[in-house]
Protein backbone atom coordinates (compact mmCIF):
# COMPACT_ATOMS: atom_id res chain seq x y z
CA UNK A 1 0.00 0.00 0.00
CA UNK A 2 1.55 3.33 -0.86
CA UNK A 3 2.84 5.41 1.84
CA UNK A 4 0.04 8.66 2.04
CA UNK A 5 1.01 12.31 2.29
CA UNK A 6 -1.87 14.96 2.26
CA UNK A 7 0.69 17.13 0.29
CA UNK A 8 0.99 14.80 -2.01
CA UNK A 9 -2.35 14.51 -2.84
CA UNK A 10 -2.70 18.68 -2.91
CA UNK A 11 0.44 18.93 -5.89
CA UNK A 12 -1.25 16.47 -7.00
CA UNK A 13 -4.38 18.42 -7.69
CA UNK A 14 -2.92 21.46 -8.17
CA UNK A 15 -1.12 20.29 -11.02
CA UNK A 16 -4.23 18.36 -12.40
CA UNK A 17 -6.20 21.53 -12.74
CA UNK A 18 -3.47 23.44 -14.18
CA UNK A 19 -2.25 21.58 -16.42
CA UNK A 20 -4.91 18.99 -17.50
CA UNK A 21 -7.75 19.16 -20.16
CA UNK A 22 -10.69 16.80 -19.13
CA UNK A 23 -12.56 14.57 -21.38
CA UNK A 24 -16.60 15.74 -21.38
CA UNK A 25 -16.39 18.55 -18.94
CA UNK A 26 -16.65 22.05 -18.84
CA UNK A 27 -12.84 22.48 -17.37
CA UNK A 28 -13.49 25.62 -14.79
CA UNK A 29 -16.00 23.39 -12.56
CA UNK A 30 -14.29 20.30 -11.97
CA UNK A 31 -12.60 19.33 -8.75
CA UNK A 32 -11.51 15.87 -9.33
CA UNK A 33 -10.81 12.93 -7.28
CA UNK A 34 -7.57 12.51 -6.55
CA UNK A 35 -6.38 8.65 -6.51
CA UNK A 36 -3.41 7.90 -4.36
CA UNK A 37 -3.94 3.86 -4.74
CA UNK A 38 -6.10 0.98 -5.10
CA UNK A 39 -6.22 -2.96 -4.62
CA UNK A 40 -8.59 -5.04 -6.02
CA UNK A 41 -12.28 -3.39 -5.28
CA UNK A 42 -10.86 -0.64 -2.96
CA UNK A 43 -9.61 2.97 -4.05
CA UNK A 44 -8.58 5.00 -1.35
CA UNK A 45 -6.68 9.08 -1.27
CA UNK A 46 -3.98 10.52 -0.01
CA UNK A 47 -5.93 11.79 3.31
CA UNK A 48 -6.42 7.87 4.09
CA UNK A 49 -9.75 7.72 3.44
CA UNK A 50 -10.84 4.13 1.48
CA UNK A 51 -13.69 3.59 -1.16
CA UNK A 52 -15.37 0.89 -2.50
CA UNK A 53 -15.11 1.29 -6.28
CA UNK A 54 -18.62 0.26 -7.82
CA UNK A 55 -17.46 2.32 -11.12
CA UNK A 56 -15.14 0.16 -11.95
CA UNK A 57 -12.91 3.32 -13.05
CA UNK A 58 -14.71 3.79 -16.56
CA UNK A 59 -16.35 0.15 -16.16
CA UNK A 60 -13.74 -1.39 -17.44
CA UNK A 61 -11.28 -2.75 -14.07
CA UNK A 62 -12.78 -6.08 -14.25
CA UNK A 63 -10.57 -8.04 -12.91
CA UNK A 64 -9.69 -5.32 -10.11
CA UNK A 65 -7.17 -3.32 -9.12
CA UNK A 66 -3.52 -4.66 -8.84
CA UNK A 67 -4.23 -7.99 -9.91
CA UNK A 68 -0.77 -9.52 -9.19
CA UNK A 69 -0.44 -11.56 -12.37
CA UNK A 70 -1.44 -8.82 -14.50
CA UNK A 71 0.66 -6.64 -13.24
CA UNK A 72 3.63 -9.25 -12.99
CA UNK A 73 3.11 -10.23 -16.55
CA UNK A 74 3.89 -6.39 -17.44
CA UNK A 75 6.84 -6.37 -15.76
CA UNK A 76 8.12 -9.17 -17.28
CA UNK A 77 7.68 -8.28 -20.39
CA UNK A 78 8.96 -4.92 -19.98
CA UNK A 79 11.89 -6.79 -19.10
CA UNK A 80 12.02 -8.82 -22.47
CA UNK A 81 10.53 -6.60 -25.23
CA UNK A 82 8.71 -3.35 -24.68
CA UNK A 83 7.93 -2.23 -27.52
CA UNK A 84 7.74 -3.97 -31.46
CA UNK A 85 6.03 -2.36 -34.44
CA UNK A 86 2.51 -3.87 -35.83
CA UNK A 87 3.88 -5.32 -38.91
CA UNK A 88 6.53 -7.78 -36.79
CA UNK A 89 5.55 -11.22 -34.44
CA UNK A 90 5.90 -10.88 -31.53
CA UNK A 91 4.85 -14.13 -29.00
CA UNK A 92 2.73 -12.16 -26.71
CA UNK A 93 0.40 -11.01 -29.35
CA UNK A 94 0.09 -14.21 -30.96
CA UNK A 95 -1.03 -15.89 -27.02
CA UNK A 96 -3.16 -12.97 -26.87
CA UNK A 97 -5.11 -13.64 -29.76
CA UNK A 98 -5.25 -16.79 -29.34
CA UNK A 99 -6.89 -16.51 -25.87
CA UNK A 100 -9.60 -14.10 -27.45
CA UNK A 101 -10.29 -16.46 -30.12
CA UNK A 102 -10.89 -19.32 -27.88
CA UNK A 103 -13.06 -17.56 -25.80
CA UNK A 104 -15.20 -16.29 -28.99
CA UNK A 105 -14.93 -19.51 -30.60
CA UNK A 106 -15.66 -20.32 -34.51
CA UNK A 107 -16.18 -18.86 -36.92
CA UNK A 108 -14.16 -16.07 -35.96
CA UNK A 109 -10.19 -16.54 -36.95
CA UNK A 110 -8.34 -13.65 -36.30
CA UNK A 111 -7.94 -10.62 -34.02
CA UNK A 112 -7.21 -6.82 -35.47
CA UNK A 113 -5.67 -5.17 -32.48
CA UNK A 114 -6.41 -1.48 -31.44
CA UNK A 115 -6.12 1.51 -28.67
CA UNK A 116 -8.97 1.21 -27.30
CA UNK A 117 -12.73 0.05 -27.91
CA UNK A 118 -13.66 3.56 -29.97
CA UNK A 119 -10.98 3.05 -32.83
CA UNK A 120 -11.84 -1.25 -32.44
CA UNK A 121 -15.56 -0.29 -33.74
CA UNK A 122 -13.79 2.37 -36.36
CA UNK A 123 -12.23 -0.61 -37.64
CA UNK A 124 -14.86 -3.16 -37.45
CA UNK A 125 -17.18 -0.50 -39.27
CA UNK A 126 -14.19 0.07 -41.88
CA UNK A 127 -14.00 -3.65 -42.63
CA UNK A 128 -17.73 -3.95 -42.81
CA UNK A 129 -17.94 -1.22 -45.37
CA UNK A 130 -15.07 -2.78 -47.55
CA UNK A 131 -16.52 -6.08 -47.04
CA UNK A 132 -19.81 -5.38 -48.76
CA UNK A 133 -19.34 -2.44 -50.81
CA UNK A 134 -21.95 -0.39 -48.88
CA UNK A 135 -21.63 2.58 -47.00
CA UNK A 136 -24.83 3.18 -44.33
CA UNK A 137 -24.31 1.91 -40.76
CA UNK A 138 -27.13 1.51 -38.52
CA UNK A 139 -27.08 1.65 -35.25
CA UNK A 140 -29.63 2.39 -31.60
CA UNK A 141 -30.05 5.89 -30.79
CA UNK A 142 -29.42 4.42 -26.97
CA UNK A 143 -25.77 3.55 -27.55
CA UNK A 144 -22.37 4.83 -26.79
CA UNK A 145 -19.52 3.52 -29.51
CA UNK A 146 -16.22 5.96 -28.49
CA UNK A 147 -15.43 8.95 -29.18
CA UNK A 148 -13.50 8.92 -32.96
CA UNK A 149 -15.09 9.95 -36.56
CA UNK A 150 -17.26 7.14 -36.61
CA UNK A 151 -17.65 6.08 -33.66
CA UNK A 152 -18.76 8.89 -32.20
CA UNK A 153 -21.57 9.31 -34.85
CA UNK A 154 -22.86 5.91 -34.42
CA UNK A 155 -23.32 6.72 -30.84
CA UNK A 156 -26.92 7.76 -30.25
CA UNK A 157 -26.56 10.04 -27.27
CA UNK A 158 -26.64 13.56 -27.27
CA UNK A 159 -22.64 13.51 -27.66
CA UNK A 160 -22.57 12.66 -31.33
CA UNK A 161 -24.17 15.90 -31.87
CA UNK A 162 -21.70 18.22 -31.84
CA UNK A 163 -19.68 16.18 -33.83
CA UNK A 164 -21.41 14.77 -36.55
CA UNK A 165 -18.44 14.50 -39.53
CA UNK A 166 -18.75 10.76 -40.44
CA UNK A 167 -21.10 9.81 -43.17
CA UNK A 168 -23.78 6.97 -43.30
CA UNK A 169 -25.29 7.35 -39.87
CA UNK A 170 -28.77 6.06 -39.37
CA UNK A 171 -30.19 5.61 -35.99
CA UNK A 172 -33.05 3.19 -34.93
CA UNK A 173 -34.52 2.65 -31.34
CA UNK A 174 -33.85 -0.34 -29.69
CA UNK A 175 -36.23 -2.11 -27.17
CA UNK A 176 -36.00 -0.51 -23.57
CA UNK A 177 -39.40 -1.72 -21.95
CA UNK A 178 -39.37 0.83 -18.90
CA UNK A 179 -39.25 3.81 -21.60
CA UNK A 180 -41.25 2.03 -24.10
CA UNK A 181 -41.31 3.84 -27.80
CA UNK A 182 -43.39 1.06 -29.06
CA UNK A 183 -46.25 1.01 -26.58
CA UNK A 184 -45.94 -2.37 -25.39
CA UNK A 185 -46.80 -4.10 -22.32
CA UNK A 186 -44.37 -7.08 -22.53
CA UNK A 187 -41.11 -7.85 -23.21
CA UNK A 188 -42.22 -10.25 -26.16
CA UNK A 189 -44.11 -7.08 -27.33
CA UNK A 190 -41.60 -4.45 -27.01
CA UNK A 191 -38.90 -7.52 -28.52
CA UNK A 192 -41.72 -8.06 -31.81
CA UNK A 193 -42.39 -4.33 -32.15
CA UNK A 194 -38.16 -3.41 -31.93
CA UNK A 195 -37.42 -5.93 -34.68
CA UNK A 196 -40.63 -5.07 -36.87
CA UNK A 197 -39.49 -0.92 -36.26
CA UNK A 198 -35.17 -2.24 -37.53
CA UNK A 199 -37.17 -4.39 -40.60
CA UNK A 200 -39.30 -0.81 -41.73
CA UNK A 201 -35.84 1.13 -40.85
CA UNK A 202 -33.82 -1.54 -43.10
CA UNK A 203 -36.32 -1.18 -46.00
CA UNK A 204 -36.55 2.43 -46.23
CA UNK A 205 -33.28 2.78 -46.28
CA UNK A 206 -32.63 0.44 -48.66
CA UNK A 207 -30.79 -2.77 -48.12
CA UNK A 208 -28.44 -2.59 -50.94
CA UNK A 209 -27.41 0.51 -49.14
CA UNK A 210 -26.27 -0.99 -45.49
CA UNK A 211 -23.29 -2.29 -44.75
CA UNK A 212 -24.33 -3.42 -41.29
CA UNK A 213 -25.56 -3.06 -38.06
CA UNK A 214 -23.88 -2.13 -35.23
CA UNK A 215 -25.12 -2.80 -31.85
CA UNK A 216 -23.99 -3.27 -27.77
CA UNK A 217 -24.46 -6.58 -26.61
CA UNK A 218 -25.73 -4.95 -24.07
CA UNK A 219 -26.10 -1.22 -24.04
CA UNK A 220 -24.17 0.37 -20.88
CA UNK A 221 -23.49 3.72 -20.86
CA UNK A 222 -27.05 4.30 -21.97
CA UNK A 223 -28.81 2.31 -19.07
CA UNK A 224 -27.57 -1.38 -18.73
CA UNK A 225 -30.53 -2.26 -21.46
CA UNK A 226 -30.58 -5.89 -21.35
CA UNK A 227 -32.51 -6.55 -24.32
CA UNK A 228 -35.50 -8.99 -24.39
CA UNK A 229 -35.45 -12.67 -24.99
CA UNK A 230 -35.02 -13.27 -28.96
CA UNK A 231 -33.94 -9.71 -29.87
CA UNK A 232 -30.32 -10.30 -30.66
CA UNK A 233 -31.08 -13.42 -32.19
CA UNK A 234 -33.79 -11.53 -34.55
CA UNK A 235 -31.63 -9.00 -35.16
CA UNK A 236 -28.77 -11.74 -36.32
CA UNK A 237 -32.14 -13.32 -38.59
CA UNK A 238 -32.67 -9.83 -40.16
CA UNK A 239 -29.13 -9.02 -41.11
CA UNK A 240 -28.99 -12.39 -42.54
CA UNK A 241 -32.19 -12.05 -44.64
CA UNK A 242 -30.85 -8.57 -46.31
CA UNK A 243 -27.02 -9.39 -46.22
CA UNK A 244 -26.13 -7.02 -43.59
CA UNK A 245 -22.92 -7.32 -41.42
CA UNK A 246 -23.95 -7.83 -37.89
CA UNK A 247 -20.73 -6.04 -35.38
CA UNK A 248 -21.54 -6.40 -31.85
CA UNK A 249 -19.73 -3.72 -29.66
CA UNK A 250 -19.13 -5.69 -26.37
CA UNK A 251 -16.26 -3.12 -24.80
CA UNK A 252 -18.33 -2.39 -21.86
CA UNK A 253 -20.05 -5.64 -21.70
CA UNK A 254 -17.15 -8.02 -22.44
CA UNK A 255 -15.04 -10.54 -20.51
CA UNK A 256 -17.09 -11.50 -17.42
CA UNK A 257 -19.34 -7.87 -17.06
CA UNK A 258 -22.20 -9.58 -17.15
CA UNK A 259 -21.29 -13.07 -16.02
CA UNK A 260 -20.51 -14.25 -19.38
CA UNK A 261 -16.74 -13.81 -21.84
CA UNK A 262 -19.21 -12.03 -24.14
CA UNK A 263 -22.64 -10.52 -23.29
CA UNK A 264 -24.12 -12.12 -26.67
CA UNK A 265 -23.08 -15.42 -25.12
CA UNK A 266 -26.18 -15.51 -22.79
CA UNK A 267 -29.04 -14.47 -25.29
CA UNK A 268 -28.81 -18.28 -27.37
CA UNK A 269 -31.75 -20.31 -26.64
CA UNK A 270 -29.15 -22.79 -27.79
CA UNK A 271 -25.27 -22.02 -26.69
CA UNK A 272 -23.81 -20.95 -29.78
CA UNK A 273 -27.14 -20.85 -32.01
CA UNK A 274 -25.91 -17.42 -33.38
CA UNK A 275 -23.15 -15.71 -33.95
CA UNK A 276 -22.19 -11.95 -35.26
CA UNK A 277 -19.99 -11.35 -37.77
CA UNK A 278 -17.85 -8.93 -36.20
CA UNK A 279 -17.22 -8.48 -31.81
CA UNK A 280 -15.35 -5.14 -30.96
CA UNK A 281 -13.28 -5.47 -27.42
CA UNK A 282 -11.48 -3.11 -25.40
CA UNK A 283 -11.73 -2.46 -21.19
CA UNK A 284 -12.05 -5.46 -19.47
CA UNK A 285 -10.32 -8.18 -21.68
CA UNK A 286 -7.13 -6.30 -19.67
CA UNK A 287 -9.21 -4.46 -17.03
CA UNK A 288 -7.04 -1.40 -19.17
CA UNK A 289 -3.66 -1.68 -17.35
CA UNK A 290 -2.20 -0.91 -20.91
CA UNK A 291 -4.89 0.72 -23.12
CA UNK A 292 -5.57 -1.90 -26.01
CA UNK A 293 -8.62 -2.90 -27.89
CA UNK A 294 -9.61 -4.54 -31.04
CA UNK A 295 -11.77 -6.31 -33.61
CA UNK A 296 -12.53 -10.48 -33.22
CA UNK A 297 -13.03 -11.02 -36.80
CA UNK A 298 -14.79 -14.11 -38.38
CA UNK A 299 -12.66 -16.24 -40.84
CA UNK A 300 -14.92 -14.79 -44.12
CA UNK A 301 -14.31 -11.36 -43.36
CA UNK A 302 -10.31 -11.96 -42.59
CA UNK A 303 -10.60 -13.89 -45.79
CA UNK A 304 -11.67 -11.51 -48.19
CA UNK A 305 -8.14 -9.54 -47.06
CA UNK A 306 -5.91 -12.68 -47.96
CA UNK A 307 -5.23 -10.65 -51.66
CA UNK A 308 -6.33 -7.47 -50.70
CA UNK A 309 -4.49 -4.56 -48.44
CA UNK A 310 -6.25 -3.67 -45.32
CA UNK A 311 -6.32 0.01 -45.46
CA UNK A 312 -5.83 0.32 -41.67
CA UNK A 313 -3.32 0.24 -38.99
CA UNK A 314 -1.74 1.93 -35.57
CA UNK A 315 1.61 1.84 -34.54
CA UNK A 316 0.46 0.45 -30.97
CA UNK A 317 -1.35 -2.50 -32.33
CA UNK A 318 -1.04 -5.17 -30.72
CA UNK A 319 1.58 -3.39 -27.81
CA UNK A 320 3.81 -6.00 -25.87
CA UNK A 321 3.39 -4.71 -23.03
CA UNK A 322 -0.92 -4.35 -23.29
CA UNK A 323 -0.10 -8.32 -25.07
CA UNK A 324 1.00 -9.71 -21.89
CA UNK A 325 -1.27 -8.02 -19.87
CA UNK A 326 -4.26 -9.48 -21.55
CA UNK A 327 -2.26 -13.28 -21.48
CA UNK A 328 -2.25 -13.03 -18.22
CA UNK A 329 -5.63 -11.44 -17.36
CA UNK A 330 -7.55 -14.08 -19.42
CA UNK A 331 -5.55 -17.27 -17.81
CA UNK A 332 -6.37 -15.60 -13.85
CA UNK A 333 -10.24 -15.39 -14.97
CA UNK A 334 -9.95 -18.72 -15.97
CA UNK A 335 -8.11 -20.03 -13.09
CA UNK A 336 -9.84 -18.05 -10.46
CA UNK A 337 -13.11 -18.39 -11.80
CA UNK A 338 -13.66 -14.96 -12.36
CA UNK A 339 -16.52 -15.06 -14.86
CA UNK A 340 -18.68 -17.74 -12.80
CA UNK A 341 -18.18 -15.43 -9.85
CA UNK A 342 -19.50 -12.51 -11.51
CA UNK A 343 -22.20 -14.55 -12.44
CA UNK A 344 -22.99 -15.55 -9.00
CA UNK A 345 -22.39 -12.09 -7.51
CA UNK A 346 -25.49 -10.68 -9.70
CA UNK A 347 -27.62 -13.37 -9.23
CA UNK A 348 -27.07 -13.90 -5.63
CA UNK A 349 -26.05 -10.51 -4.15
CA UNK A 350 -26.91 -7.97 -6.49
CA UNK A 351 -30.03 -8.83 -8.02
CA UNK A 352 -31.81 -9.65 -4.83
CA UNK A 353 -30.16 -6.64 -2.90
CA UNK A 354 -31.13 -3.60 -5.14
CA UNK A 355 -34.75 -5.36 -5.84
CA UNK A 356 -35.13 -4.83 -1.85
CA UNK A 357 -33.86 -1.56 -2.37
CA UNK A 358 -35.87 -0.52 -4.77
CA UNK A 359 -38.56 -1.94 -2.85
CA UNK A 360 -37.62 0.23 -0.17
CA UNK A 361 -37.09 3.67 -1.94
CA UNK A 362 -39.78 4.94 -4.52
CA UNK A 363 -37.13 6.81 -6.31
CA UNK A 364 -36.00 3.56 -7.41
CA UNK A 365 -38.11 3.10 -10.92
CA UNK A 366 -36.32 0.36 -12.65
CA UNK A 367 -33.34 -1.80 -11.62
CA UNK A 368 -31.81 -4.02 -14.62
CA UNK A 369 -28.95 -5.71 -15.14
CA UNK A 370 -26.64 -9.45 -15.57
CA UNK A 371 -23.31 -10.26 -13.44
CA UNK A 372 -21.86 -6.93 -12.03
CA UNK A 373 -23.16 -4.79 -14.69
CA UNK A 374 -26.65 -3.22 -13.35
CA UNK A 375 -28.23 -0.16 -13.25
CA UNK A 376 -31.08 2.22 -11.23
CA UNK A 377 -33.34 4.31 -13.05
CA UNK A 378 -34.30 6.89 -10.82
CA UNK A 379 -37.68 8.54 -10.99
CA UNK A 380 -39.56 11.36 -9.32
CA UNK A 381 -42.60 9.56 -9.40
CA UNK A 382 -42.95 5.63 -9.98
CA UNK A 383 -46.01 6.24 -11.68
CA UNK A 384 -44.68 9.12 -14.37
CA UNK A 385 -41.48 8.04 -14.84
CA UNK A 386 -40.08 11.20 -14.94
CA UNK A 387 -36.54 11.21 -14.43
CA UNK A 388 -35.03 13.03 -11.41
CA UNK A 389 -32.76 16.12 -12.20
CA UNK A 390 -29.50 16.79 -12.29
CA UNK A 391 -29.35 18.16 -8.79
CA UNK A 392 -30.85 14.92 -7.10
CA UNK A 393 -27.75 12.95 -8.95
CA UNK A 394 -24.86 15.60 -7.71
CA UNK A 395 -26.78 14.86 -4.15
CA UNK A 396 -26.57 11.04 -4.33
CA UNK A 397 -23.38 11.15 -5.58
CA UNK A 398 -22.11 13.17 -2.84
CA UNK A 399 -23.75 11.53 -0.30
CA UNK A 400 -22.65 7.96 -1.78
CA UNK A 401 -18.53 9.74 -1.62
CA UNK A 402 -19.12 10.56 1.82
CA UNK A 403 -19.91 7.37 3.17
CA UNK A 404 -16.93 5.60 1.47
CA UNK A 405 -18.58 4.33 -2.08
CA UNK A 406 -17.02 5.45 -5.31
CA UNK A 407 -20.14 5.65 -7.94
CA UNK A 408 -21.05 5.74 -11.76
CA UNK A 409 -23.60 8.21 -12.57
CA UNK A 410 -24.89 8.34 -15.93
CA UNK A 411 -27.86 10.93 -16.58
CA UNK A 412 -30.88 10.32 -14.10
CA UNK A 413 -29.39 6.58 -13.34
CA UNK A 414 -26.34 5.43 -10.93
CA UNK A 415 -24.87 2.36 -12.25
CA UNK A 416 -23.94 -0.30 -10.09
CA UNK A 417 -20.82 -1.63 -11.57
CA UNK A 418 -17.79 -3.03 -9.39
CA UNK A 419 -15.07 -5.48 -10.66
CA UNK A 420 -16.00 -8.80 -11.53
CA UNK A 421 -13.90 -9.60 -8.49
CA UNK A 422 -16.21 -8.06 -6.08
CA UNK A 423 -17.09 -10.21 -2.81
CA UNK A 424 -20.59 -10.59 -0.82
CA UNK A 425 -19.51 -8.80 2.36
CA UNK A 426 -18.54 -5.96 -0.37
CA UNK A 427 -21.44 -5.55 -1.84
CA UNK A 428 -23.68 -6.27 1.06
CA UNK A 429 -21.52 -2.82 2.56
CA UNK A 430 -22.29 -0.99 -0.72
CA UNK A 431 -25.78 -2.08 -0.18
CA UNK A 432 -25.77 -0.09 3.29
CA UNK A 433 -24.28 2.68 1.56
CA UNK A 434 -26.85 2.56 -1.21
CA UNK A 435 -29.79 2.62 1.21
CA UNK A 436 -28.19 5.34 3.62
CA UNK A 437 -27.90 7.95 0.72
CA UNK A 438 -31.17 6.97 -0.76
CA UNK A 439 -32.82 7.82 2.49
CA UNK A 440 -30.68 10.94 3.08
CA UNK A 441 -31.41 12.51 -0.46
CA UNK A 442 -35.20 11.81 0.25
Amino acid sequence: MNTLDTAVGEHAYELDRSHVFHSWSAQGALKPFVIAGALASTVWDFDGNHYLDFSSQLVNMNIGHQHPRVVAAIKAQADTLTMVAPAHANLARGEAAKRILAKAGRPFSKVFFTNGGADANENAIRMARLVTGRDKVLSQYRSYHGNTGAAIVATGDWRRMPNEFARGHVHFFGPFAYRSEFWSDSPEQECERALHHLERMIVSEGQSTIAAILLEGVPGTAGVLVPPPGYLEGVRDLADKYGILLIIDEVMSGFGRTGKWFSWQGFSREEGNWKPDLITFAKGVNSGYVPTGGVIISESIANAFDDVVFPGGLTYSGHPLAMASIVASIDAMDDEGIIEHARVIGSDHLEPGLAELARKHPMIGEVRGLGVFWALDLVDDPDTRNPVSGAVIARLKGELMSRGLLPFAADNRIHVVPPCVVTADEVARALEIYDEAFTAVE
